[in-house]
């Protein structure tokens, strides 16, 4: 059998296999009623899916010792009613699954603190399909994509970094990726436009799942 075009495969969860829209817009718009900053419209808060929670608090203009309190009021919403608040992007199952029958090895690598992402891939029932799931730590010691990536790297026995690719949807992922000598792709369907992939200098961008799809499966 000829070798997977790249042999390990790291994704990114949210914008990338799943859908989390309504659930972390909800959840943020939460945490700022209750640190006196109320939004009337959590929609207008969707370029915040994607960034590590301080980051995107510290955006929004929270001071800085309402931060853990915001970070809090979201988690605590977000663990009850908003990680499930959320849809498996179409086509991405059927991936998965082909990824995994040609001997390609899956793991997760997202910004999204580890516990809840593990929750979320058993929730859709894909879990079984990836042998790490990476993420960050609810201390905020670890955070930043390219500690996800370097974590998740590490989980797997450091495989040569010529043979993994990252896919996400936010030039976070893109710069994380290039931070360790990864190949990378952007999709479209998730949170960054195209114009936040190129300038990121993402090797490859995808507007479909089919698109990644042939992308990965060619040889």
């Amino acid at each position: 059998m000829t070798p997977p075009r790249w042999p390990v495969v790291l994704f990114d969860l949210d914008g990338t296999l799943t859908d989390p829209q309504i659930g972390i817009t909800r959840c943020i718009a939460h945490a700022l009623g209750a640190v006196g900053q109320p939004v009337e419209d959590p929609r207008t808060l969707r370029p915040l899916i994607g960034p590590p929670l301080i980051e995107a608090f510290t955006l929004l203009d929270v001071p800085a010792s309402r931060i853990d309190e915001a970070i809090a009021a979201y988690r605590e919403r977000f663990v009850n009613v908003g990680m499930f608040e959320n849809a498996l992007i179409d086509g991405v199952n059927a991936l998965l699954q082909e990824l995994g029958r040609i001997g390609v090895r899956l793991a997760i690598a997202t910004s999204k603190p580890e516990p809840f992402a593990r929750a979320i891939v058993e929730h859709f029932g894909i879990d079984d399909a990836f042998e790490v799931v990476a993420g960050a730590t609810l201390d905020n010691r670890r955070r930043h994509k390219e500690d996800v990536i370097e974590h998740a790297i590490e989980s797997l026995g450091y495989p040569d970094p010529a043979t993994i690719v990252m896919i996400g949807d936010r030039e976070h992922d893109i710069h994380g990726a290039r931070a360790h000598g990864l190949t990378s792709i952007g999709v479209l369907w998730g949170y960054g436009s195209a114009g936040e992939l190129r300038d990121a200098s993402a090797d490859h961008i995808v507007a479909t799942v089919d698109e990644l799809a042939a992308l990965l499966l060619s040889r």
